[in-house]
């Protein structure tokens, strides 16, 4: 993956964590198990679920988790309609995730309804379900910093609970470059010089005036994608009747990226 050093570095530390507590474990000393609650800040399309996913894999391969899967799921998966339906939807989840990771996304939206709402039924349903399967399985909140850095306030219980806190930062204009780049040859497709510099160009104005959070990698794949569709329809009106050259297939020229 592209960027992320601080990711890299923790789950590194994480990774040797387990590997001498096997060796200890081996040595007939003591390997007490660690809690591994996580938790992801950061703008969109900067790798939280990709992340969250080799973690679950990670985990499974040093024999953490039994299955090593990732369950995704986001409000409307928790919250029920009426009294005890969160709970019941809520812990469904959780036996689901029972040897894998459960990735709720924009774990915030569980407190924005006010005392009424289901949503904290929800928050109270996994923290006493990080207490009945401790070490069964990894749960990670993710979000935006700010939204979840006041969400894992509204229960006292919470903060203590996720030891592991990861800032997932923007990509730079140049790492996005690079993504790009990835993203293209995976596709079997090439990214032309004056392309890529036109493609440069897009990302910085971008990041600047953009009114919304950048999308990063998210931003970069929906543009590429778009561009691939301009490339179809420019090559059938170049060459009606017959098939293009296998170069013509693969370039995306300047004229096929364009802004969203």
């Amino acid at each position: 993956m592209v960027g992320l050093d601080n990711i890299k570095e923790l789950v590194y530390e994480i990774y040797a964590l387990l590997q001498i507590m096997q060796y200890r474990s081996e040595a007939s000393l003591q390997a007490q198990a660690h809690v591994y609650h996580m938790i992801f800040k950061g703008n969109p399309g900067t790798g939280k679920t990709t992340v969250a996913r080799l973690l679950a894999k990670l985990f499974q391969s040093m024999g953490l988790l039994a299955k090593g899967h990732l369950v995704e799921v986001e409000r409307a998966d928790l919250v029920g309609e009426y009294i005890g339906h969160t709970a019941q939807k809520t812990r469904e989840l959780v036996k689901k995730s029972l040897g894998g990771v459960l990735f709720i996304d924009e774990a915030y939206s569980l407190a924005r309804g006010g005392e009424k709402d289901f949503g904290k039924e929800a928050i109270d349903t996994l923290v006493k379900a990080m207490e009945d399967y401790k070490n069964q399985f990894v749960l990670i909140l993710a979000g935006y910093t700010l939204e979840i850095d006041a969400f894992i306030m509204t229960n006292p219980g919470l903060p203590s609970r996720f030891p592991i806190q990861m800032e997932f930062p923007d990509y730079t204009v140049d790492q996005l470059v690079q993504i790009a780049e990835g993203m293209t040859k995976e596709r079997d497709y090439t990214l032309l010089p004056q392309t890529l510099f036109k493609l440069r160009q897009l990302l910085i104005q971008e990041k600047t005036e953009s009114i919304y959070d950048f999308s990063n990698a998210r931003y970069v794949r929906n543009v590429l994608e778009r561009a691939i569709r301009y490339q179809a329809v420019r090559l059938l009106s170049q060459y009606p009747s017959v098939s293009p050259g296998r170069q013509e297939l693969m370039a995306l020229r300047p004229e096929d990226v364009r802004s969203l």
